[in-house]
């Protein structure tokens, strides 16, 4: 992988930082790329008490000179407003596990003497740095017209219907809606599920969709695991607390149907024309491979399409819950009930810009890892010139080959 990036911070500590490797020189860059996605991440019924608190901006530390990147590492800091209400304050010993947290794991990981820093790292609030260089892969991807959005397909039981709206139309809606949601019926559903689970301490799950839109063909790789795009995007979005599953395309419904009615056929557009050695060049459209369905979600063999790249994810409900739950006091060895630890009620909503971010970090590793180059004017002539799902551009020689020869 050659694009990399590392955060570092505690929850409640001084601040959030992430350093970010192998983004190429020339791509103008100041907060105002990055503000607006951090602004987003904290927007949506169903959030914490906290929201309430930070107002988070990035400073751009390194790696950004006379308004463009130089191909060095790049720094962000996001500061921690909420740490003020706890530097130099002693805290009470936290001993007491919530069931589905890493408060218990981490502590058999390393031996912690205090539940306090298995939440300190694991919480949601390092989200806050990841939507930071998000926000710049997907700035990045900008420059080649490669668009990233995402919205809310269910929260809890309620699902939205977005038959006949256009995948641009489910961005801008969802941006609208209290719960991220892009169909209005659903949305004013899922706000009043939300308040019944606030009402009743408890918390709610849910489904995101994301797309990644005008991806050129060929991005990706068949010929190792790890380079395939379906296992890259799976573990980046598998990444986010309390993801805990990944689909394709309309993968588990694909699962109960027959294969005929789950690939996606292949033709030529109907302006082509039959290839002959008498034939004039071809029209901008002739030749082309098109396809009229994309259950395949964009991918295949870990390869994008060209097609609009469709990914969900599975949001459990959160394990910080009002209503107290059974567990035990790791200092006592006794039974005991969940102490509550401010916290969202459904974090559904604002998870939409971290799988956004998940997503563009991977794809923007794609492209660079296709086009090569070390600066954004090498980068753009070889996007034009990328292969595409034309005859002209797969020069089969349609003769015999001997592949294993003595």
């Amino acid at each position: 992988m050659s694009l990399k990036f590392l955060t570092a911070g505690e929850s409640h500590g001084p601040a959030l930082i992430a350093i970010l490797e192998g983004l190429p020189a020339g791509l103008p860059l100041s907060v105002k790329h990055i503000d607006p996605e951090l602004a987003r991440r904290q927007r949506g019924y169903g959030a914490g008490a906290r929201m309430k608190i930070e107002s988070d901006t990035v400073q751009i530390r390194s790696g950004v000179m006379d308004g463009c990147t130089t191909g060095a590492p790049i720094a962000l800091r996001i500061e921690n407003r909420n740490h003020e209400q706890w530097r130099g304050e002693e805290i009470p010993p936290f001993t007491i596990p919530r069931p589905g947290h890493a408060d218990l794991t981490a502590a058999i990981k390393y031996g912690y003497g205090d539940l306090r820093p298995s939440l300190e790292r694991a919480s949601a609030r390092e989200t806050a740095a990841r939507v930071a260089v998000g926000a710049i892969f997907k700035h990045f991807l900008r420059q080649f017209d490669i668009r990233i959005g995402g919205y809310v397909i269910a929260i809890g039981d309620i699902n939205a219907n977005l038959n006949g709206v256009d995948f641009l139309s489910r961005f801008e809606r969802a941006e609208k809606s209290q719960v991220r949601c892009p169909d209005p019926e659903s949305s004013a559903a899922m706000v009043a599920a939300i308040s019944a689970i606030i009402k009743a301490g408890d918390t709610l799950g849910g489904v995101i969709e994301c797309v990644a839109l005008n991806l050129p063909p060929g991005l990706g790789s068949h010929v190792h695991w790890d380079r395939r795009l379906d296992s890259r995007l799976g573990a980046a979005i598998l990444g986010i607390q309390a993801i805990k599953g990944v689909e394709i395309g309309p993968a588990f419904a694909n699962t109960r149907l027959p294969g005929t009615q789950v690939h996606d056929a292949i033709h030529l557009h109907p302006n082509s024309q039959p290839a002959t050695h008498n034939s004039k060049l071809p029209t901008p459209n002739s030749q082309l491979l098109t396809r009229p369905t994309n259950r395949a979600g964009g991918l295949e063999g870990g390869i994008t399409t060209g097609q609009p790249l469709l990914m969900r994810a599975a949001m459990k409900p959160i394990a910080t819950t009002l209503t107290p739950q059974a567990t035990v006091d790791l200092s006592t060895g006794e039974g005991a009930k969940t102490q509550y630890e401010r916290s969202d009620y459904c974090p559904v909503p604002r998870a939409v810009p971290i799988i956004e971010s998940a997503a563009a970090h991977t794809l923007a590793d794609a492209l660079i890892e296709k086009l090569g180059g070390d600066s954004l004017s090498e980068m753009k002539p070889r996007f034009a010139a990328l292969r595409r799902a034309r005859l002209a551009d797969l020069p089969l020689d349609n003769v015999p080959h001997t592949w294993w020869p003595e």
